[in-house]
C-alpha cells in the first residue's frame, strides 16, 4: 500500500485511512457533514497526491494529444488547461482528465488514481506512429488542492503571483510559500472555487505546514468523503461510478468536451451513435423522502417498470435531501417523478437538472 508524503500528517490529525486505488489516503478528519459545509462557506485543503501526472513533449505533442483527447486541443493556450476524455475505439470511456500545456509543445496530462497504469499503458501503445517523448511523473508531484470561496484570499497570502488574474482552467508557475516553480492552478472538483498546487514531493511537507501555521482560523484539513458530496452536489462525474469503458461522452452528458470533427480515436464510433440515437442518459435527481441514495439501486418508473440504475448518491448537507446521479433509459428522460428502489422500499424521486445548488 502506497503512502502519500504527507501521510504522517494526517495521522497526527486523527484522520481516519482506507486504502483508495492503492494508497492510504484521509477519508475523513472530523464529521463529513462539518467539512463539506466548511468548504462550501470558507476554504478547506485536500491531499489529493494520489492523482497520476503524465508528460507529454515533442514536435508531434499537439496532433498525439489530439488522438487522445475529446476535446479541441488546439484551443488550449499555454498557461491553460481543459477538461478532456480519453476514449477507445468503441466511444468507451478510458479516463477522464486535465490536461496542461507548459510550453508550446511541452504538455502535463493529470489522469484518476485508480487508472495510472490503464492510462499509461494506453498512452504508450499509442504513441508508437507519434514518437512523442513520455514521462511518467506521477511519483513526483504532492497535489494539494486548497477550495473554498475564501481560498483566493487565503492563498495570497503565500504568493506574489496575482491570483485575482488568474481565470478557471488557468495556471501560473512560481513561487508559493517560499518554494519555486509551483503549478498554480485555478481548477478544482468542488464547485466551490479554489486552487490546486503541484509541489514537488521534497517541498510538500513544507508547504503543508506553513499553510496550517499562518494564523487564519479558516483553514481545515478535508477528506475524500467531503470531496466526494461536495463533486456530487456539482453533478461532476466520478470515474468507475458515473463513467467507464462502457459508457460514452455523450451519454454522460459530456457532449461539451466532445469534438468529434478531430478525428480523436472513438470518435466515430460517437457519432454513430449520436445518430442512431442514444439508449440512456445520465440525469440528477433528488428524493422527496427522508433516505439516502446509493451506487446501484435500481431506478423504476412504476413498481414494475425498471428504467434505470444510481451511479452516485448521497445526503447533501446543502439541501438536507438525499440527492444522485442515474442512467435512465431515453425514452423517460421526461418524466418528472421516478421512483428509487432503496432496500425494499420504492422512495418518491424527481429528475432535476446539475449542479443540484
Amino acid at each position: 500500500m502506497k503512502k502519500t508524503v504527507l501521510f504522517d500528517r494526517h495521522k497526527e490529525l486523527n484522520a481516519k485511512i482506507v486504502d483508495f486505488a492503492g494508497y492510504m489516503m484521509p477519508v475523513s478528519y472530523s464529521s463529513v457533514n462539518d467539512e463539506h459545509v466548511h468548504v462550501r462557506n470558507n476554504v478547506g485543503i485536500f491531499d489529493v497526491s494520489h492523482m497520476g501526472e503524465f508528460e507529454i513533449s515533442g514536435s508531434n505533442s499537439i496532433e498525439f494529444i489530439q488522438h487522445l483527447c475529446t476535446n479541441d486541443i488546439s484551443k488550449i493556450e499555454i498557461g491553460k488547461a481543459q477538461y478532456n476524455c480519453l476514449t477507445n475505439e468503441t466511444g468507451g470511456i478510458i479516463d477522464d482528465l486535465i490536461v496542461y500545456r507548459l510550453e508550446f509543445d511541452k504538455f502535463l496530462l493529470v489522469v484518476n488514481a485508480a487508472n495510472i497504469s490503464k492510462d499509461w499503458k494506453w498512452i504508450e501503445l499509442k504513441n508508437k506512429e507519434f514518437n512523442c517523448s513520455l514521462l511518467d511523473r506521477s511519483n513526483e508531484f504532492s497535489l494539494l488542492a486548497i477550495q473554498g470561496p475564501k481560498a483566493e484570499s487565503f492563498c495570497q497570502n503565500f504568493t506574489d503571483e496575482n491570483l485575482s488574474l488568474l481565470k478557471n482552467y488557468s495556471f501560473v508557475i512560481g513561487k508559493f510559500a517560499g518554494c519555486e516553480k509551483i503549478i498554480i492552478s485555478k481548477t478544482g472538483y468542488t464547485g466551490s472555487g479554489g486552487y490546486e498546487l503541484y509541489i514537488p514531493n521534497n517541498m510538500a511537507l513544507k508547504i503543508w505546514d506553513d499553510l496550517f501555521s499562518y494564523d487564519d482560523s479558516n483553514l481545515k484539513p478535508i477528506g475524500l468523503a467531503a470531496r466526494d458530496t461536495l463533486r456530487i452536489e456539482m453533478g461532476y462525474c466520478l470515474y468507475g461510478n458515473d463513467i467507464n469503458e462502457q459508457t460514452s461522452t455523450e451519454e454522460a452528458n459530456l457532449g461539451w468536451i466532445t469534438k468529434t470533427q478531430t478525428n480523436f480515436i472513438g470518435s466515430d464510433a460517437i457519432e454513430k451513435q449520436i445518430r442512431s440515437g442514444l439508449r440512456r442518459k445520465l440525469v440528477g435527481f433528488k428524493l422527496n423522502e427522508k433516505s439516502i441514495p446509493r451506487n446501484g439501486y435500481e431506478v423504476y418508473s412504476s413498481e414494475k417498470g425498471l428504467i434505470g440504475k444510481v451511479t452516485s448518491g448521497t445526503f447533501s448537507p446543502i439541501l438536507k435531501i438525499g440527492i444522485g446521479l442515474a442512467y435512465i433509459d431515453i425514452n423517460h428522460l421526461d418524466d418528472e417523478f421516478i421512483l428509487i428502489k432503496i432496500r425494499d422500499k420504492f422512495v418518491n424521486s424527481m429528475i432535476v437538472k446539475t449542479p443540484f445548488i
